[in-house]
């Protein structure tokens, strides 16, 4: 009888290990995909790609018996050579072979140059090759800051006592309303992907006090730009017992604030790479909606077309003013009008045209909506009645508050965004690992 004990011990070697321990002389053995083979003639430079980058091995002819020539681009080989000392290798060493074994072979030859630095392929080609293209060093290292950026999320709320949660995505009714919903038939019921984890995660703060979720969202919207996915990745929190809606802003603040150290700290190497700048985040600059129009409209000659919400180039000019006036790449737009945001949104007391809601711009592109929401059944069911909705169609999130809630907010991040604005990337595909458009339904 055999019994499992944990995780098993690997004879191969991970890139991190080789280069931190003392192995210099040492026969090692590692394992990766073939990148790149550059042919010297009798020495040729074999680049295997691993999860943590390049290795750089040396096969010199006469001191093996393998035949290199057999060896192909993305095959997967298992390597046993000895460590020297190379500064101008990748991680600074080279592995010298001495044996190889092929553990498995592509059928095909590579559509996609994927061992150049930076791939002659256009964005179509490379969302269309997506299982291939994202071997690319530089698109991998994408999603890698990407995670950074999760991670942040995770352990920065986790500091500040929230509980991760996982809500549905099949539901009854969206959170947002409207028609941008994918309707499903749900064993002969009606039910929609979830646009959000609103009424849910409202539902675990008075369970919780403190909960976040990240997790899909989708849009059916037919929006086909630089700025829309139909499913994105959100980055949701949703916090009891505020005194305002900017007890909200500033947590969102200091998980940025802890994202940005943690990039800079490990994701080094990506950033790098990327040629990325981190933002400066040490505060956050705040205005309210209407004085964010009036602002970008006195500076930049650009008249007010619609007073209840903001237009993409508004947003593009509100950036640049806060970036030009005060040095943020950041801005949050605080009290946007109340027609404009959905009905659990907390109208603003002293003007109940605006609401305690805001967005966060970054770069000139909203990745961020938040703010305080009803807490009391009754006001929630007066806001309903005023915009003709039906309570009866929404009883299990009136429960809710019929038996006591805190007052509370959140805010939902779109991650694909906050990513595309942080690699100063033009296309929202960019940062998304497959894309899911009004075009694209695979890879």
């Amino acid at each position: 009888m055999e019994f499992l004990t944990g995780v098993r011990e690997k004879k191969t070697l991970d890139i991190g290990q080789i280069a931190q321990g003392d192995y210099e002389g040492r026969s090692v053995k590692i394992n990766g995909s073939v990148h790149n083979i550059r042919d010297m003639g009798e020495v040729a430079f074999v680049i295997l790609r691993k999860a943590d980058g390049l290795v750089q091995c040396v096969y010199e002819e006469g001191k093996t018996d393998f035949d290199r020539k057999i060896l192909k681009e993305e095959a997967a080989v298992e390597v046993t050579g000895k460590v020297a000392l190379e500064p101008r290798a990748p991680h600074g060493f080279e592995i010298h072979i001495e044996a190889v074994k092929v553990l498995s072979e592509p059928d095909q030859v590579l559509p996609l140059a994927i061992h150049k630095y930076k791939m002659q392929a256009s964005l179509e080609a490379r969302l269309e090759m997506r299982p291939v293209s994202l071997r690319n060093v530089r698109e991998r290292a994408k999603f890698r800051i990407q995670e950074g950026i999760v991670r942040g999320f995770r352990d920065f709320l986790h500091g500040q006592g929230f509980t991760e949660i996982h809500t549905p995505k099949i539901v009854a009714r969206g959170a947002e309303g409207g028609s941008n919903v994918f309707r499903l038939d749900y064993f002969n019921k009606k039910a929609e992907l979830a646009q959000s984890p609103q009424f849910y995660k409202q539902t675990m703060v008075g369970v919780f006090d403190r909960v976040f979720e990240v997790a899909p969202v989708f849009r059916a919207e037919k929006h086909n730009t630089a700025r829309h996915l139909n499913e994105y990745m959100g980055l949701d929190l949703e916090m009891g017992y505020i005194d305002g809606f900017e007890d909200v802003m500033a947590m969102e603040t200091g998980f940025l604030q802890y994202a940005m150290g943690l990039l800079e700290g490990e994701y080094k190497r990506e950033l790098q790479m990327l040629d990325v700048t981190l933002p400066e985040v040490g505060k956050i600059p705040v205005v309210r909606f209407d004085r964010a129009k009036e602002l970008a409209a006195e500076k930049y000659g650009r008249k007010i077309k619609n007073p209840y919400d903001l237009e993409p180039e508004e947003e593009l000019l509100i950036g640049r003013y806060f970036k030009e006036e005060y040095g943020s790449d950041f801005v949050f737009v605080t009290h946007y009008p109340s027609k404009k945001r959905p009905f659990y949104a907390m109208d603003d007391p002293a003007d109940d045209r605006f609401t305690l809601s805001f967005d966060l711009l970054f770069r000139g592109l909203e990745v961020t909506t938040g703010g305080q929401r009803i807490h009391d059944y009754r006001e929630i069911l007066a806001k309903m009645e005023k915009r003709h909705m039906e309570p009866e169609d929404m009883e299990a999130y009136l429960m809710i508050f019929k038996y006591g809630m805190p007052p509370h907010g959140g805010l939902g991040i779109g991650l694909e965004r906050l990513t595309m604005k942080l690699l100063d990337e033009q296309n929202v595909r960019e940062a998304t690992l497959f894309a899911r458009d009004v075009n694209r339904l695979e890879p």
